[in-house]
């Protein structure tokens, strides 16, 4: 894990497209703001991972990748 320090008003390049500016600090708490093109997704972590978990779910009660991909063609009715 790279690990930096910053300043308020300081920032982070991430390729060629990704700026990370730490916009506050307030005690334990960092905010940050993220420039980045519109189809790149970007979450908290327990986000996330909440729908990374609805994900499997999903597969698993649809009867695996099999059954979802017969669901989502229409397939499995």
């Amino acid at each position: 894990m790279l690990i930096l320090t910053r300043k308020i008003d300081e920032s982070i390049i991430v390729g060629d497209n990704i700026k990370i500016t730490v916009i506050e600090i307030q005690g334990d708490n960092v905010r940050i703001g993220i420039d980045a093109p519109r189809e790149l997704s970007i979450h908290r972590e327990e986000i996330y991972q909440a729908i990374r978990q609805e994900n499997r779910q999903a597969v698993l009660q649809a009867g695996g990748a099999a059954g979802l991909l017969k669901q989502v063609k229409g397939e499995g009715k």
